[in-house]
């Protein structure tokens, strides 16, 4: 397993973690995508460990807390050897400072969170959702109390636009507080949006990407074909709304592409989608996600090689989109030749020295 920098920190991470969404089985759906109980979530847990992939992600809302419970559960005994971060911010109650990134919430939020691991520390503590009601001068104080009092290591957020990250950290630096150095954000062959705004963000402020949903809601898994219906028992029946919509040629393309180079490296569809990220500049690490032993395993294959610059170039063509405005004339135009792209086509970002 290689490992990365978490953005701009002295902190290092393994490029494939692994996120606990499939822990646990209670709660709505969007919470809850799967029912590994303790027994399970400690053999997914082990194969992790053994790997190296020693990043485990949660959050207080997947599955009513559950996840975070079966998490701790499966770690007991060896906390030391994992890297454990969660989310905050959600709604995660029926009363009214059960939602959000409050003094009060997230402080009553950690504790909560902390008996649920039956640990001392996490890892990184990430914002699951910006808040709008709360002052950003409130959130980072608090943040920063957490990170003093040893509760809390690291810091990052998920699922913010560019200006609400950049008021955060205004706020961070204007009063010498714990900064963010984590963004968890999506990002696929299938949903290249981070790439315009969110990666330049990453690359000034010191940003490392944690993906979620690399296989882009499932679409890269190497079940979808053209041509042919969706599978039965397949999970997009039913998350298919939640995920941002996809226009059906442009996925066929690009999984016609994944199958080219698949074929041509012997290498399996999702490990292929993954390794494409890797190579994708800011990406710290890949939030695989498994309900059984096998398909862990597949994605673990995704480490320990490179694709070759071809395959890069083919999926990269297979995979675009024209940037929205403004940021479209960085890439085409008449002011392409002064304005080059803000990042680099290819890179490996963020990797430690030789």
């Amino acid at each position: 397993m290689d490992y990365r920098f978490l953005g701009r920190s002295g902190f290092k991470v393994p490029v494939l973690g692994f996120g606990t969404g499939t822990f646990g089985g209670k709660g709505p759906l969007f919470s809850a995508w799967g029912s590994s109980g303790v027994a399970e979530a400690k053999r997914l847990v082990d194969l992790c460990l053994d790997a190296g992939a020693n990043l485990f992600d949660s959050a207080d809302v997947y599955s009513d807390g559950a996840a975070e419970e079966i998490l701790g559960a499966a770690l007991k005994g060896r906390r030391e050897r994992a890297i454990v971060s969660t989310k905050l911010a959600l709604r995660a109650g029926d009363g009214p400072n059960d939602a959000g990134a409050s003094r009060h919430h997230l402080l009553a939020g950690v504790e909560r969170t902390l008996r649920r691991l039956g640990t001392d520390w996490i890892d990184l503590l990430q914002l699951h959702q910006f808040d709008a009601m709360t002052p950003v001068e409130e959130v980072m104080a608090t943040l920063d109390d957490l990170v003093r009092a040893g509760k809390v290591r690291y810091l990052g957020v998920s699922n913010f636009s560019g200006w609400q990250i950049m008021k955060s950290q205004a706020a961070a630096e204007r009063y010498g507080r714990a900064h963010l150095v984590a963004n968890q954000a999506y990002y696929s062959l299938a949903g290249r949006d981070y790439e315009w705004e969110l990666m330049p963000l990453g690359q000034d402020q010191g940003l490392g990407a944690i993906v979620w949903s690399p296989l882009g809601w499932g679409r890269l898994t190497g079940k979808i074909r053209r041509g042919q219906p969706l599978p039965a028992g397949s999970r997009l029946h039913d998350t298919a709304g939640f995920g941002p919509p996809m226009d059906a040629e442009r996925l066929y393309r690009i999984v016609d592409a994944l199958d080219t180079v698949a074929a041509d490296i012997g290498k399996s569809v999702p490990q292929v989608a993954i390794n494409w990220l890797l190579q994708r500049p800011t990406v710290s690490s890949v939030l695989i996600g498994a309900r059984n032993e096998a398909q862990l395993v597949d994605n673990l294959g995704a480490v320990g090689w490179q694709l070759a610059a071809e395959h890069m170039t083919r999926l990269d063509a297979a995979s675009a989109v024209m940037p929205p405005y403004p940021y479209y004339p960085y890439w085409n135009g008449p002011f392409a030749e002064r304005n080059p792209p803000p990042v680099a086509v290819h890179p490996v970002a963020l990797e430690s020295p030789p």
